[in-house]
């Protein structure tokens, strides 16, 4: 890690992560650190993987769902092109 993180960010960090937050995570390590998307993406998995193997229950959030990243960006993308449908009709 370039940057090490003090406690309070090492604190926030697992307090996102046992919410199931990785995204938040991961932007607070880059904020913290320095480190650029690649690294602390994958300084946030690794520690994802460490926190899951010592406390499943505490982290059951970090768990995957199959296809539950896939599903909710097609549901997005049909809530957005239904909107766009409806707007375009009260245009003409």
């Amino acid at each position: 890690m370039q940057n090490d993180l003090s406690p309070e960010q090492t604190q926030q960090l697992t307090d996102a992560l046992a919410s199931g937050r990785k995204i938040e995570a991961i932007k607070l390590c880059r904020q913290a650190s320095g480190m650029g998307l690649k690294e602390a993406k994958e300084y946030v998995e690794k520690l994802s993987a460490s926190l899951l193997e010592q406390e499943p229950e505490k982290y059951a959030a970090l768990k995957s769902t199959p296809g539950g990243g896939c599903t909710s960006v097609i549901l997005l993308s049909l809530t957005l092109g239904w909107m766009v449908i409806r707007f375009a009709g009260h245009l003409g």
